[in-house]
């Protein structure tokens, strides 16, 4: 991993919003390696607002679709709060809601390389504008 990743990972807190537990598993473990910290894990969009407005984060991990859900809700929480995100999906940027369309995305199946880069980003980026 590259020094600026590394750095840029080191200790942020991490939101996971995911309905499959074994994918979130997966996901907080991965994150853990490469010094994140995942916070909070939502498998619901009524969960995940809740974390929004209780837990503190630095960036959040948001897949698209939550069971027959949009995501939507907790992105438009986000973005009004100016937090940082990033989306999972394996529908592609087209299927993104029109005003996140500018939004980072990963990639399903995920590459650790892009979905590591992609979060340390935002987290940096987040942090620069504090």
């Amino acid at each position: 991993m590259e020094h600026w990743r590394a750095e840029a990972a080191l200790g942020r807190r991490v939101l996971v919003v995911e309905d499959e537990p074994l994918i979130a598993l997966a996901l907080e473990e991965m994150l853990a390696e490469h010094g994140f910290c995942v916070v909070a894990s939502a498998q619901t969009v009524a969960v995940a607002l809740r974390h929004v407005a209780e837990t503190q984060f630095d960036v959040a991990l948001l897949d698209l679709r939550i069971g027959a859900e949009s995501v939507e809700p907790v992105a438009d929480r986000l973005d009004v709060m100016g937090a940082a995100f990033v989306f999972a999906t394996g529908y592609g940027r087209s299927a993104l809601p029109p005003a996140h369309s500018a939004r980072p995305i990963v990639e399903k199946p995920f590459r650790t390389e892009a979905l590591i880069a992609a979060l340390a980003a935002a987290a940096r980026r987040a942090a620069q504008k504090a």
